[in-house]
This record gives C-alpha cells, sequence and structure tokens, in this order.
C-alpha cells in the first residue's frame, strides 16, 4: 500500500525500499547508513544508487534512539558574538567544517559562548548529549571549557594548541611559530631594523607561538630586542589601530611592523596613514592569516597565509575518527608567506 489512510499523500521511502531497490539486505543498508563497516564497495554503491532513485532520508531521531547519538556536531566559538561577524577567519572555517561535514551528512550547530554564563549553558547542552562531538575554536588559557569536555568524554577537537589543558586533547593548528619566523625574517631581509610587533592575545596559542617566532628571528638575526616594540592587541581593527599608535609614540623611527592577524594589520595601516607614515616606504606591514581582511587593505597585505580549508577538513576527520573510537590526535599545517604591496 502506498497512499496514506489520512492525506492520500505517498508514505516516504523506508530503509526496506532501499533494500528492495538496491537487491541487498535491510543489514546491509543500515551498515551503509552508519559509515560502510564491512560493505563490499560494489553494494556500497547499488545503496547510494537506491537512496538517490527512492528519495530516502534518514530518519535521524529514530537513529537516534538506536545508536545514542545526535547525528550533529558542535561549532563552539569562546568569543564575544560580535567579533564572530568581525572576523573573517571564524566565518571561512565555519564554512569549510559545514562543508566537511555535509560530505557525511552531518549537520554542524553554530554556538557562541562570549561570557561565563553562556559558556555554562553551552557546557551543560553539549554534556547532556545534544551533539556527538565539538569543535572548539579560540580558546584562551582559564577558559574551562575545554577541560570540561574532556572530562566528561565529549569528543573534542581544539583549533590551535591547546594552553593548560593538558594532554590527550585533538587539536588541529596552522605552524604559527614558523609563519612568524617567515615573515620576520623577510622585513628583516628588506633592511629593516626596528621592528615592532602588535601581539595577539597571550593567552591564545597563535598569540604566544608568533611572539615567540618574531623573538626568535631577532635573536638569530643579531638585532637587539627591544621590549618598547612589542604591543598586545586582541585580533580586532580597533586593537591593531591603538596598537600602532602606541608603537609610534614609543619608538618614532621605526621602520617595520609585524601584526598578528590581517584584521589588527588594518588598524595598523589606518593609524601610520594617520600619522603621515607611507605604507612601505616608512613602514613596511606584515599580516597573518591571509583572510578577506588582507586584500581589502589599503596596501594590500604582505601576509602569513593559514591553509584554512585544510585546517578545516583535519578537525573534521580528527573528530569523526574520535566519535568513531579512535584516540585523540594532533595536527601541524605548515603556513606561507604571501607576498603583496604593503612591504
Amino acid at each position: 500500500m502506498t497512499m496514506s489512510q489520512s492525506g492520500g499523500r505517498r508514505k516516504p521511502p523506508t530503509i526496506h525500499d532501499v533494500a528492495r531497490e538496491a537487491g541487498v539486505s535491510r543489514g546491509t543498508v543500515s551498515r551503509v547508513l552508519n559509515g560502510g563497516h564491512y560493505v563490499s564497495p560494489t553494494a556500497q554503491e547499488a545503496v547510494n544508487a537506491a537512496i538517490r532513485r527512492t528519495g530516502y532520508v534518514v530518519n535521524r531521531h529514530a537513529r537516534s534512539l538506536i545508536t545514542g547519538r545526535s547525528d550533529s556536531i558542535g561549532f563552539l566559538l569562546t568569543e564575544p558574538q560580535e567579533r564572530f561577524f568581525e572576523d573573517p577567519n571564524f566565518n571561512v572555517l565555519l564554512r569549510g567544517c559545514t562543508q566537511a561535514l555535509a560530505a557525511h551528512d552531518i549537520p554542524l550547530l553554530l554556538m557562541l559562548a562570549g561570557t561565563e554564563d553562556e559558556r555554562r549553558r553551552i557546557t551543560r547542552y553539549i554534556t547532556a548529549g545534544h551533539v556527538d562531538g565539538v569543535l572548539l575554536v579560540s580558546s584562551h588559557s582559564g577558559d574551562p571549557v575545554a577541560e570540561q569536555l574532556r572530562d566528561a568524554g565529549v569528543p573534542l577537537v581544539m583549533c590551535g594548541k591547546p594552553i593548560g589543558v593538558g594532554s590527550k586533547v585533538s587539536y588541529v593548528a596552522a605552524d604559527d611559530r614558523d609563519g612568524a619566523r617567515d615573515m620576520v625574517r623577510h622585513l628583516v631581509s628588506l633592511g629593516r631594523r626596528r621592528v615592532g610587533m602588535v601581539t595577539g592575545p597571550l593567552d591564545t596559542p597563535g598569540g604566544v607561538e608568533r611572539l615567540a617566532g618574531y623573538r626568535e628571528v631577532l635573536a638569530e638575526t643579531g638585532i637587539d630586542f627591544d621590549e618598547r616594540l612589542i604591543v598586545s592587541g586582541d585580533y580586532s581593527r580597533a586593537s591593531g589601530e591603538a596598537g600602532a599608535e602606541v608603537l609610534l609614540d614609543r619608538v618614532p623611527d621605526i621602520d617595520a611592523v609585524f601584526v598578528a592577524s590581517d584584521l589588527m594589520a588594518q588598524g595598523v595601516l589606518s593609524a601610520l596613514h594617520r600619522a603621515g607614515r607611507s605604507v612601505p616606504g616608512d613602514v613596511a606591514v606584515g599580516g597573518f592569516d591571509d583572510s578577506s581582511a588582507a586584500v581589502a587593505a589599503s596596501p594590500e597585505l604582505t601576509t602569513i597565509r593559514q591553509p584554512y580549508d585544510r585546517i578545516s577538513s583535519e578537525m573534521v576527520r580528527v573528530l569523526l575518527a574520535q566519535i568513531g573510537g579512535e584516540d585523540p590526535a594532533a595536527v601541524i599545517l605548515p603556513t606561507e608567506l604571501v607576498k603583496r604591496q604593503s612591504t
């Protein structure tokens, strides 16, 4: 019987319809839907073709009752909501993770937790089993979320090296320190000797690692380290602008600035322009990320490219493997120097 008794509409196709269309058992269809383990390539292709022909859609609620899983992943950003909309990097990561999970037919839930109360509520929601795992972005040292999720047994992958969380936490990171070294070496190779830096927050992995790379290159090139040439930012454009004003006041003869994000570098360029300094003539400026902010800047920014597509896909791969029972893993990906007009 293909018509429902209440509205005369066709019943949605079932797993039995898919099995009959594919010429396989219901168990084979079930194994394909749950990851394809112990299914031959021929049978898997037959089932996938039958799903397309019948229009079968997985009943996630019914499957979650059987498997104990929610069949969804959380994308958790522990930053104020306005930062999500201001910083283009978060949107790129979110889009990449969404696309990577779409290949597995798994939805991604965006979770913003910028305050202590929000983090407490989100942690309670996650540990109640509403998602199968979490992609955690922008975790600060002292932020208890990562440790609480780990201790609760929630599969977790962090973006960036964890700070103060301990071992056995998966993460995927760009090589922040090596990228910083490449940028500072580039600035020094141009003959610049008064190289300042606007750091990221020093309670984040990127902030710590990029500052370490900056200091290492100054040491290896014999340039005297001057504490006045370092100011801290928070990855916002406003903090980059304020940082550049401080540097110009402290060290008027500054001739280069390494900025720990492209968005902050836009602020640095604004401050230099207002002070009558030409870029790169008077002051060379290098950013970090190769985000949309780099090409929107005037002049366009020389920067360090983070491989966001690979970061996203690796975060998803590592998390799904962990959900499947594998041990935590760490992945560090190389960066690339991209030269443009600001140097």
